[in-house]
């Protein structure tokens, strides 16, 4: 009897022994990822929606030196085309003023330095009008610690004649060929009554007829748009406004950010909460495309000029290493729905709160007030390297590209929703954050011609291109010394965790296994010797 009894102990510890080995074999095959590529079947060309616009606070800091070295320095390594900031028409940029006798005169010069040099670094303008003059203005309600005046226009036959003359002046300036290459859009988030417009929606259309007339009176191909609304707000009702009337429009702009709640906080008080919706952005997004294809003119442009993952300059979820997974994620969703996709912004060269006085705080930036890196300029620096022609992938958090010389690149990362519940972002973000594992992911591309390939790896991720957890180990300092500054942009430039010299046989395949862990971010660059 004792026998059987210890028979069928050990016979439940084995079995229980031997489904444990199973379970963990499961968990390990259910957490391994395969990206299975095919070099020959392409997709087509790569959309580069991404890297048409990036965004930027105001134009007055555009004439700062440390702005354009940093503008320079995103133009080159992340390729962006156009830039779009607020502020080109207030009083910091002596645009507009009145004689006695109520006169309009015009003033260009600081606009010139700016838009010259912008051009000069192969760059060119998204115009954005706005805010009002101030002896053009009908209140004194402004905006930020530049005081943007946000009221309509006192006079808006002077404010047409302001936009003629300006539309006029960028047409001598810089030729006819060159400005019907840009766009022009009219103000900044007009549905945000207590904020950026003091006036109501009929106000900024009639603000926005005036505008299109003046421009389309410069020259009819010059595109004019709007209605750069927070929140992917107005759509159907700007379309509306514009075909009942026959007021011209090229394209419809507007705004989407990742958080629950809100649309304006410019100081980060009000603790804001990354949204767990696997839809926020990109979902409305796509429902503004769906809107315009849905309305009386199908045909028009799309561009978000302004998304990011939250709305405030005070958001340390801006400076961690799990932005630069969600700035990928987001775009991977989006994916051809809009014509552009402007991120906010390129620096933390940025004072709508007023200078900041800490490196680090949460700013909109790709890059720090002192030019360092962080993990969002790598999500744009490594969507550069990508080549123009798009093989077919499966998976969904990952690009696969070539381009004519027959390099490979494959971007690929892991998004993880790791915010606690009852947490908001400014107390969450501003911690160390150690990384959990994910698994292996095993990247198989078959097809690929043979030869001698150099195989570089380049990543970002927890204590990897992460300016701001190895800011956190020097005790978050309120000034940087030039050392420190020197030490983190060492540490965060870039370059590659791995070169090898490989070789693909007559088989013409490949294979590469990585460790992923969460939020971790991998380039896989293969250039054809």
């Amino acid at each position: 009897m004792k026998k059987k009894i210890l028979s069928v102990i050990l016979g439940g510890l084995l079995f229980s022994n031997v489904f444990a080995q199973s379970n963990n074999l499961n968990k390990r095959l259910e957490a391994q990822r395969i990206i299975s590529l095919d070099f020959k079947k392409e997709k087509g060309s790569f959309n580069t929606s991404f890297k048409v616009c990036v965004g930027a606070g105001r134009a007055n800091e555009g004439l700062r030196a440390d702005w354009q070295q940093q503008l320079a320095t995103v133009r080159k390594e992340c390729g962006f085309k156009y830039i779009r900031m607020h502020g080109l028409l207030t009083d910091d940029m002596a645009v507009y003023r009145e004689n006695r006798n109520g006169n309009p005169e015009y003033n260009y010069q600081y606009v010139d330095a700016l838009y010259d040099y912008i051009l000069s670094i192969g760059m060119k303008p998204f115009v954005e009008l706005g805010f009002m003059p101030g002896a053009l203005a009908s209140g004194d309600k402004t905006i930020f610690w530049w005081r943007g005046n946000v009221t309509p226009p006192k006079d808006y036959k002077k404010w047409e004649g302001l936009i003629r003359n300006l539309t006029q002046h960028f047409t001598e300036r810089y030729g006819t060929d060159e400005v019907k290459t840009w766009y022009f859009e009219v103000w900044n988030e007009p549905n945000l009554k207590d904020g950026f417009w003091a006036g109501s929606q009929d106000d900024y259309f009639k603000l926005y007829q005036y505008s299109a007339q003046a421009i389309k009176s410069v020259n009819q191909a010059y595109k004019v748009g709007g209605p750069a609304t927070a929140g992917a707000a107005w759509v159907p009702e700007m379309i509306n406004f514009c075909s009942k009337n026959s007021v011209p429009i090229d394209f419809i702009s507007t705004h989407a950010y990742g958080v629950k709640q809100g649309f304006l906080d410019e100081y980060g008080s009000t603790g804001t909460v990354l949204d767990k919706n696997k839809e926020s952005v990109s979902g409305d997004v796509w429902n503004s495309r769906k809107q315009i294809q849905n309305s009386a003119i199908p045909g028009l442009e799309l561009h978000y000029t302004e998304w990011s993952s939250s709305y405030t300059p005070a958001d340390p979820i801006h400076d961690s290493y799990h932005e630069a997974a969600y700035i990928l994620e987001k775009l991977k969703q989006t994916g051809s729905a809009a014509n552009s996709m402007s991120y906010w912004t390129f620096t933390d060269i940025f004072e709508e709160p007023g200078p900041r006085f800490t490196p680090f705080h949460g700013g909109f930036g790709l890059l720090n007030t002192q030019g360092i890196k962080k993990p969002a300029f790598f999500a744009y620096s490594f969507l550069n390297k990508l080549g123009e022609i798009e093989i077919a992938d499966q998976d969904n958090s990952s690009w696969a590209c070539k381009n004519k010389k027959g390099d490979v690149q494959v971007l690929l990362w892991d998004y993880t929703y790791t915010l606690p519940d009852s947490v908001n972002n400014q107390s969450y973000y501003v911690r160390d954050l150690p990384a959990k594992p994910k698994g292996e992911v095993e990247l198989a591309i078959a097809g690929m011609p043979k030869g001698k390939y150099r195989l570089e790896v380049y990543q970002t991720g927890y204590k990897v291109n992460d300016a701001y957890t190895s800011y956190i180990s020097f005790s978050k300092p309120n000034q940087l010394s030039r050392a420190q500054v020197d030490s983190l942009k060492r540490q965060n430039n870039g370059a590659a965790i791995l070169t090898e010299n490989i070789t693909v046989s007559s088989s013409g395949t490949f294979s590469k296994k990585l460790q992923i862990k969460e939020n971790d971010v991998f380039l896989i660059n293969m250039i054809k010797l």
